[in-house]
């Protein structure tokens, strides 16, 4: 059995990054609601460690969540996070009060003593990220403060014996220093979890499991040609071998060239591989539709009623797969936080579908744990490194009502856009990664000129993130000459458009996609 961390979700923005930085260190994490959870059930799990999430909320507020104090005698080592960390404070009977001269918001220099397990290895002074109204005022009995900054005079506090650990500061992002040793520190030292949560033992297990499953039932993937599906592909076929049918499904909302790219790659595979023309079964209900997550749920469902068709076709199948992975749930709504936006193969799906059940072998990993496993399984690297394509395509980078102009337009602003990048990436003149980059069409016209004649066109919106894992990304620092020969060969190759910006919002406040 895995090591297992539970993080106790209680609706903070971050929650994904801590399951994140647990699994950096070769243990697996899952975030689950406080409202979906008991103690008992904690105790049955046999989780190794809890972690507190952050959450927007007030201790003191009755409407604000709250857990079962009991949670605090299980034995089981717990780190408390920013709201973690007062909730943690209120239920042993500390104090937690409001003050707006004790607020911190970014970054803040944290001292600690040096006498806490929990800091081993951190400088007596080092840089936090903080995010808080209400801090600890009172430590409950049994605890001592063990960090402090100028504003907040219980920026850490612990009960060694209890092994009950609190920060107020969020260790998991990227902008304290030294959170990932903290959370390293907590995770192996404290709770003393193994680093068993590897990619050849996930694979293996997954195939079993599969196999286990599936028995002589038949598989239908929906293969789009990104990493995910490539990935569960190769690990379905591993696993059920010719019992597996892939459909790739052109929706009509692809990328340039992407059909045939795709077929192309899935020719040489033993598997049996089926492309499908469904563009006008997507596009007619999308007419006059301009809300995002009507359009995902649409695409959603119309995904469903396709493969249902393509499995009457070929006769009795049990299962539909798909590549889900954990970000796409999380983002659908897992926990308590909030719905970012539905995909199309988790919080788009329809209340009835006719398969015996959904398979989802991807459904536990992040993106760059997906890049891994498929290295594992000898996937070719053009296939495992290439930059991600949402299910519902070019549908979600299409602001507004979705028409065949509109994404005939977006279809070769995309193109020269990737080919440009791609030019200055194989030159090595990128001075940072683009981990993802493409073109999102506005649902706005603006004056323009040309040939001295007025234009009224469409905008163009470039983007481009680095990352590592998708769940938080940075947006990439182009060199400005390559942006300027976007920014020309656009308007002037693309009919219809009149204006190109480059999107400078990283994730969070934005996410990656527009919609």
């Amino acid at each position: 059995m895995y090591s297992k961390i539970l993080v106790l979700d209680f609706g903070g923005q971050y929650n994904q990054l801590i399951a994140r930085r647990v699994r950096e260190q070769q243990v697996f994490a899952e975030v689950v609601s406080f409202r979906n959870i008991t103690v008992e059930g904690i105790k049955a799990a046999g989780y190794d460690g809890i972690i507190f999430t952050g959450g927007p909320n007030s201790v003191y507020d009755p409407a604000s969540p709250h857990f079962d104090p009991a949670v605090l005698d299980l034995g089981i080592p717990v780190l408390g996070i920013c709201y973690g960390h007062q909730l943690m404070a209120y239920m042993a009977g500390g104090e937690v009060f409001s003050a707006a001269d004790r607020s911190e918001y970014g970054k803040v220099t944290v001292k600690h003593a040096g006498s806490s397990l929990l800091f081993s290895g951190i400088p007596a002074e080092s840089v936090c990220w903080m995010s808080h109204t209400d801090y600890v005022k009172q430590v409950p009995a049994g605890f001592a403060v063990t960090a402090v900054t100028d504003q907040c005079p219980c920026a850490a506090m612990e009960n060694a014996e209890k092994k009950l650990y609190g920060v107020q500061f969020h260790p998991e992002v990227t902008h304290t220093e030294f959170g990932t040793r903290l959370i390293r520190n907590f995770v192996l030292d404290i709770c003393g979890c193994a680093q068993n949560w590897r990619m050849d033992d996930f694979c293996r297990r997954s195939i079993e499991e599969i196999r286990a499953k599936v028995g002589d039932g038949k598989v239908l993937l929906a293969l789009s040609g990104g990493v995910d599906s490539s990935v569960c592909a190769a690990l379905l076929a591993e696993a059920v071998g010719d019992r597996l049918t892939c459909v790739f499904v052109d929706h009509g909302m692809m990328r340039k060239n992407e059909a045939s790219e795709v077929k192309n790659a899935f020719s040489r595979w033993n598997i049996n591989f089926i492309g499908l023309d469904a563009s006008e079964s997507f596009l007619e209900p999308l007419k006059g539709i301009t809300e995002p997550e009507r359009k995902r749920k649409i695409i959603g469902e119309e995904f469903i009623r396709v493969f249902e068709g393509v499995s009457k076709q070929i006769g009795s199948v049990d299962y539909l797969a798909q590549g889900t992975i954990y970000p796409d749930v999380i983002e659908s709504g897992l926990g308590d936080s909030a719905v970012i936006k539905s995909h199309h193969n988790v919080g788009g799906l329809p209340d009835f579908v006719d398969f015996k059940e959904i398979i989802e072998p991807l459904r536990l990993l992040f993106k760059d744990e997906v890049r891994q496993l498929g290295r594992e399984l000898g996937l070719p690297e053009y296939l495992v490194s290439r930059q991600p394509f949402p299910g519902p395509g070019l549908a979600i980078r299409v602001m507004g009502e979705i028409t065949r102009e509109k994404l005939d337009i977006l279809r070769e602003a995309d193109a020269i856009f990737r080919e440009e990048v791609d030019a200055y990436a194989k030159k090595g003149l990128l001075p940072e990664a683009a981990n993802q980059y493409f073109a999102v069409l506005l649902d706005t016209r603006s004056v323009g000129v040309m040939g001295d004649a007025r234009t009224y066109g469409y905008t163009v919106a470039l983007r481009s993130v680095t990352t590592d894992d998708f769940m938080t990304a940075d947006w990439t620092r182009l060199p400005f000459e390559l942006l300027a020969s976007a920014g020309t060969r656009i308007p002037n190759e693309v009919r219809g458009v009149s204006r190109v910006v480059y999107d400078i919002t990283s994730k969070p406040p934005a996410t990656v996609e527009w919609e």
